[in-house]
């Protein structure tokens, strides 16, 4: 189907027109597991679903020792330089060597720990040793999509999102019929290998293009550079999906695990239309930013970028949160604690997306000091409020410190992004 010209000439509007396909099937048949996941295991139930998907999220940093953003930013760079792409790739593999080994060792031996950590009981001590035989898995698919990303092949990124994404909620399903909510925690685990096998069948001899195995060896020439990104993603993924696992363990003492069921429904729609934007940052913003040298540049790409999604992704929202009580009633329909969530979980998160186009940049330009400071003022913010705010709104505080967290962050990410430009314009 031949794309309108308006769209075909807008790279942002072609990557998100074909995202919106990819999320409008994806958010059907989330839709319609997140009712079939509430109606049966229930709040508590979900809310064990999601201290699994957070461990899953942490496993997709340590694995890579963080490399993910390191990738899609090189392989942007040296795309067609394949004496560079060896050197990055041989320490990329050393790195997913070390940071598998080390996450599998950690949870084959602590799982009993982790176990009774995050679910009060023992019940769940397979869950963390499967994880451990799939740690690698989770570590060659996060580079493999680095180099998709890297490549800003949308086409091909959005087969893969989708296929999986099909083939991971009907191992769901399967699991949830033939054993509850064990069999949904153990469809959870082995989707990272789903990916995997996804990725390698769509992408594979593409991917033979950038990575030539036979020129890999041993060597560090990228350690440095690529230790900077692992920085990096230890406190945008490790130290958020920890910080959620806590929040989610803090309801449910303050409260009840009813509770966390519903804060953790309220993230699962949010994780749903924020793919939306997450495909954008990794195949178009992040190497176009890397490419930016000049202030202007950059200020005529976020205006462009602005223009095109927050007006679509606004809409979208408003559109959410008018039909909040009937995605409520269809979807979770024992979950009426969840009303009040939506709008500042909303609110929030389309502050968010204002701010993270603005913090790619810091990625971009590998700008760990300024990434770090506001990623760290990010976290520190939303967990402190969220203990502070549970106490007189309950659960409805959690998500209204996911707002004044945003707004803070936003105003600071902005302000960092102005003093870089001025700093290298007086060098020049």
């Amino acid at each position: 189907m031949k794309l309108p010209k308006f769209i075909s000439n807008n790279i942002v509007l072609k990557i998100t027109s074909l995202n919106a396909v990819v999320i409008t099937i994806r958010l059907v048949i989330s839709g319609f597991i997140q009712w079939l996941l509430a109606t049966t295991v229930g709040a508590a139930g979900i809310a064990n679903i999601g201290q699994i998907r957070n461990v899953i999220q942490m496993l997709t940093s340590t694995s890579t020792l963080g490399t993910f953003n390191g990738v899609v930013k090189y392989v942007a760079e040296f795309k067609k330089d394949q004496p560079e792409l060896s050197k990055l790739f041989s320490t990329v593999t050393i790195f997913i060597g070390i940071g598998s080994f080390i996450s599998a060792t950690v949870l084959f031996f602590g799982a009993s720990f982790f176990s009774d950590y995050l679910f009060s009981s023992q019940d769940y001590v397979y869950i963390f040793r499967l994880l451990a035989v799939i740690v690698p898995f989770i570590g060659v698919n996060r580079v493999i999509g680095g180099v998709v990303s890297g490549i800003s092949d949308y086409k091909r990124y959005a087969k893969i999102e989708l296929i999986t994404y099909i083939l991971a909620t009907s191992a769901i399903a399967i699991g949830l019929y033939y054993s509850d909510l064990k069999g949904v925690i153990i469809a959870i685990a082995i989707a990272p290998v789903i990916q995997l096998l996804v990725v390698v069948a769509v992408f594979g001899k593409t991917l033979k293009t950038y990575l030539n195995f036979k020129s890999l060896s041993l060597n560090f020439n990228y350690k440095n550079k690529l230790l900077a990104f692992a920085l990096m993603s230890f406190i945008s993924t490790f130290l958020l999906s920890f910080i959620e696992l806590d929040i989610r363990t803090l309801i449910s003492e303050e409260i009840n695990i009813n509770e966390a069921g519903y804060w953790t429904a309220i993230t699962f729609i949010s994780k749903n239309y924020m793919v939306f934007a997450s495909g954008l940052f990794t195949l178009y913003v992040l190497p176009k930013f890397a490419s930016i040298h000049s202030s202007e540049e950059f200020k005529t790409e976020v205006f462009n970028i602005y223009k095109t999604i927050l007006p679509i992704f606004g809409l979208g929202m408003v559109l959410v949160y008018l039909i909040r009580n009937y995605i409520i009633q269809i979807i979770y329909p024992e979950f009426t604690g969840m009303e009040p969530l939506f709008k500042w979980q909303l609110l929030g998160d389309f502050i968010r997306l204002g701010a993270l186009v603005l913090s790619h940049q810091f990625l971009a330009k590998s700008m760990v000091k300024s990434f770090v400071i506001t990623e760290v003022i990010s976290l520190a913010l939303f967990f402190i409020l969220s203990k502070v705010f549970i106490q007189y709104y309950g659960t409805e505080g959690i998500v209204i410190a996911h707002f004044v967290r945003y707004v803070i962050y936003f105003i600071i990410v902005a302000f960092m992004i102005k003093v870089y430009y001025n700093k290298s314009a007086k060098e020049q």
